[in-house]
């Protein structure tokens, strides 16, 4: 007898499995695959590619170092200006000995990186460009200017909302007196910036990839499981404690930056 035809699962639970890391990764992998095979002779080599890389990056380093080198001549002004929430650096403990030089290096450093972000994006999307088409080249890089502007939006996000709330919140606690130690102090406030700073550029990251035609908005609907899953984990990384209020204070814009990526994806 013969066996009815097997009809395709369609529905929105069987798109939903599709839908994983795995199954995006492999997707990325079959588009640069194909893109690899329908290079011209004048392609550049894997040798090509190395030495390209190995300029960049230490185009970049040399880019860090200098804009560490301005950071570090301007670090007691920039250590004033992060204690300004607790009250000034008077209202800080250091315990170890070298401990105040390592909150002055961290600063520096964080100076550095805040500074040279726009130089940083800068060469990641030129050494990307050579394996994108030219109409892709062209719109990554009307979007460069875009990814600065809100890497230094998610600074400010976080200086100014989502850092007095944090401390509101840990300074208040059970109604003791606190008194912040200076490493753990900056530590907490360096990683709230840089990393809510680089977080914000999850539209724009999105946008692109639904523009490469990687991801759609009903994909990244459906996936909305696995971004909950990242941004809890996102958020347990950048938060140095382990209480669920601080990581809700991290995790609410994280998830809101996503729905906003899955909006650009929509109309790109």
């Amino acid at each position: 007898m013969a066996q009815p035809p097997v009809i395709p699962d369609t529905t929105a639970k069987a798109k939903a499995r599709n839908w994983s890391p795995r199954n995006q990764f492999r997707a990325l992998q079959r588009v640069f695959r194909r893109r690899a095979a329908s290079q011209n002779a004048d392609a550049m080599t894997v040798l090509q590619h190395l030495d390209d890389l190995r300029i960049r990056l230490t185009k970049i380093l040399i880019s860090l170092t200098v804009m560490t080198g301005v950071s570090f001549y301007y670090s007691e002004t920039l250590v004033d200006f992060l204690a300004a929430p607790v009250g000034g650096r008077e209202q800080l403990v250091s315990i170890d000995v070298t401990e105040n030089i390592g909150v002055f290096m961290r600063v520096s450093l964080l100076g550095g990186l805040i500074l040279g972000f726009p130089f940083l994006l800068h060469q990641i999307v030129a050494f990307i460009s050579p394996g994108l088409e030219k109409r892709e080249r062209r719109l990554l890089k009307l979007l460069l200017p875009a990814g600065t502007l809100l890497f230094f939006l998610g600074v400010g996000f976080a200086w100014f909302v989502m850092v007095p709330t944090a401390l509101q919140f840990l300074l208040n606690f059970l109604g003791i007196l606190t008194t912040p130690r200076s490493s753990t102090y900056f530590s907490f406030v360096t990683s709230f910036l840089f990393w809510i700073g680089i977080s914000f550029e999850m539209p724009l990251v999105i946008f692109f990839l639904a523009k490469l035609k990687l991801v759609t908005a009903g994909q990244l609907l459906r996936g909305w499981r696995y971004a909950i899953m990242g941004v809890v984990t996102l958020a347990a990384v950048v938060t140095p404690t382990i209480d669920p209020i601080n990581m809700m204070i991290v995790a609410v814009p994280l998830f809101v930056l996503y729905l906003l990526g899955i909006m650009l994806a929509w109309f790109a």
